[in-house]
């Protein structure tokens, strides 16, 4: 295959990156916190933290997880936002030898429930905001072990004052009772009186368990090893140099991570490459409290800023948008959604930073293309792959099409998963023979290598940048009584680019939309939740009974 693509990489990308330098994250981990020890890594809310102190707090962590006689590759999830505990946690896992399962915690019981039997997870750490989902379920899984975490635990003298705030003034924690756990605080003073155990994961090792709404329904773990992880990271770094070569005088690159880091994008582009080059990460609890962001922002003259495009119009939008410093902002990475020609301009004329989108999967690490961080140009594309990784587009035979055709996009390369977990016939299914991962986009490759995305997964929703699969809100449907069949889509939405909207055939004559919704609050996290229901006799179906999906779209 051709790698047409090389042609239109920036001057000083590889084609190929050097993946030797490390054999884990723990590698790379301990080179960083040694070598930035007096930088800060990290801010929250005001509150920084060093790469010493986090060396310090994630060995304490590490140790308390060792001293609980888990299995060398136990699964540890952690639930919480963009908190100063979330990357000493992700960092105490992996230093321990375990593996991190990432969770949303705006789950639901039922999507909580699922994931932490689905990867046997036997500790999890979770913000006591989200605990009575926890508590709720936690008796149907395997874990044995809760670390419960505070807004100010990190937050030094004002902490007590920041948690009497959230509880009591703002009541933004729901009532709960666990039989058995322990405080975040709590944990860390156990764990700096215990020995720890350095642990050297090799390359295959499991890394992180990555859940990703699968087209069958129920969530899927892609097996991210440390070396698909690894892989990302010095590919995304290289993929950006161009442009910090461009500032000489930058000397520590300031992140905003407004994006979770329980998504793959976040958690690579974010937090590891920040730490990988001895970065600065600016964590945002809350990115949907865009004054509070504005707020956050406005002492940083922060360099780079990976976001969705809802993110970016809702930024433009806010009359506090001008007071933001963009002196020395070298590139926005636009991912999870297409970012719109309009917001991409406007970002552009008003901070003269381009939105740079790229392409990816959790199934990848999660980037797979992008378009070049020195374009000054809105190119309506994916871009090209970026380097060791290759891309063929094919037909339903599997044979690799002419550039200008429409195909799949397959991948391949250091970052693709080893396979989803415990599903070997999933992960056969999405494979080709020549070990290429097939999306299921639908896209077109010119002859520069740039790639479009003309069709997305089949009936696949895109909400906030968060992908949602009829299947899985069908399945909560068919659970209530009083419906005899439903079927969802996406709907365009000016702030969210699609929200989900369902057809229902009655069972019951007297349900009513309020009975719905309610239902589905129950069991599904916020942004998978129904905006619209229509009632109907019957819905379109093929000749074998299948619900028609594209029917109805075309109805709208």
């Amino acid at each position: 295959m051709e790698k047409i693509w090389l042609k239109s990489y920036p001057s000083g990308v590889p084609a190929e990156v050097d993946l030797s330098a490390y054999t884990s994250l723990v590698e790379l981990f301990e080179e960083s916190l040694s070598q930035y020890a007096q930088r800060e890594a990290f801010v929250c809310l005001g509150k920084s933290m060093t790469y010493g102190q986090l060396d310090r707090l994630s060995r304490q962590m590490a140790a308390w997880l060792q001293a609980r006689n888990l299995q060398p590759g136990a699964r540890v999830a952690l639930m919480m936002p963009n908190i100063l505990q979330y990357p000493v946690a992700m960092m105490a896992v992996l230093r321990a030898g375990y593996v991190v399962v990432n969770v949303n915690p705006l789950y639901t019981d039922h999507e909580l429930e699922h994931q932490l039997s689905d990867s046997g997870a036997e500790v999890i750490v979770v913000l006591e905001n989200f605990a009575a989902t926890l508590a709720r379920i936690i008796g149907r899984t395997a874990v044995k072990q809760v670390i419960v975490a505070s807004m100010g635990d990190l937050m030094g003298v004002k902490g007590p004052f920041i948690n009497a705030a959230v509880r009591y003034l703002k009541k933004r924690v729901p009532a709960w009772q666990l039989k058995k756990y322990v405080r975040f605080n709590q944990m860390l003073a156990s764990g700096a009186r215990l020995a720890f155990k350095f642990t050297r994961p090799s390359a295959d090792q499991i890394a992180f368990l990555q859940y990703t709404g699968g087209t069958t329904g129920l969530a899927k773990g892609a097996v991210l090893l440390h070396r698909n992880i690894l892989a990302n990271v010095l590919q995304s770094e290289a993929w950006l140099a161009p442009a910090h070569r461009n500032r000489p005088e930058i000397k520590q690159l300031v992140t905003v991570v407004a994006l979770p880091l329980y998504h793959v994008y976040a958690l690579t582009v974010c937090a590891l490459l920040s730490i990988r080059t001895g970065g600065l990460g600016i964590l945002i609890p809350n990115p949907r409290d865009i004054a509070g962001l504005i707020k956050t922002l406005k002492p940083y003259p922060f360099n780079t800023f990976p976001a969705v495009n809802t993110l970016y119009k809702a930024l433009l939008n806010h009359p506090g948008f001008g007071q933001l410093n963009f002196s020395k902002l070298l590139v926005a990475h636009g991912g999870g959604m297409a970012v719109e020609e309009a917001v991409a301009r406007h970002w552009f004329d008003l901070t003269r930073a381009p939105i740079v989108e790229g392409y990816g999967l959790s199934e990848t690490s999660p980037c797979v293309t992008c378009n070049s961080v020195v374009a000054t140009t809105y190119s309506g594309t994916i871009g090209v792959p970026i380097p060791s990784t290759e891309v063929s587009i094919r037909d339903e035979d599997g044979v690799e099409v002419a550039p200008g055709q429409e195909g799949e996009i397959c991948i391949r390369g250091p970052q693709l998963m080893a396979g989803y977990w415990n599903r070997p016939e999933e992960t056969a299914k999405a494979m080709t023979e020549d070990g290429f991962f097939k999306s299921g986009d639908i896209g077109v490759m010119n002859e520069d290598g740039f790639i479009k995305i003309v069709d997305r997964k089949k009936d696949m929703m895109i909400v906030s940048g968060f992908n949602v699969y009829p299947t899985e809100i069908e399945e909560v449907l068919a659970q209530h009584p009083g419906i005899f069949e439903a079927a969802a889509i996406g709907v365009p939405n000016e702030h969210s680019g699609e929200v989900v909207k369902i057809f229902v055939v009655k069972k019951d004559p007297a349900l009513i939309e309020a009975e719905v919704m309610a239902f589905c609050k129950e069991r599904l996290t916020g942004y998978k939740r129904p905006k619209f229901i229509e009632f109907r006799a019957e819905l379109p179906k093929t000749n074998v009974g299948k619900i028609l999906r594209r029917v109805l779209r075309e109805q709208l």
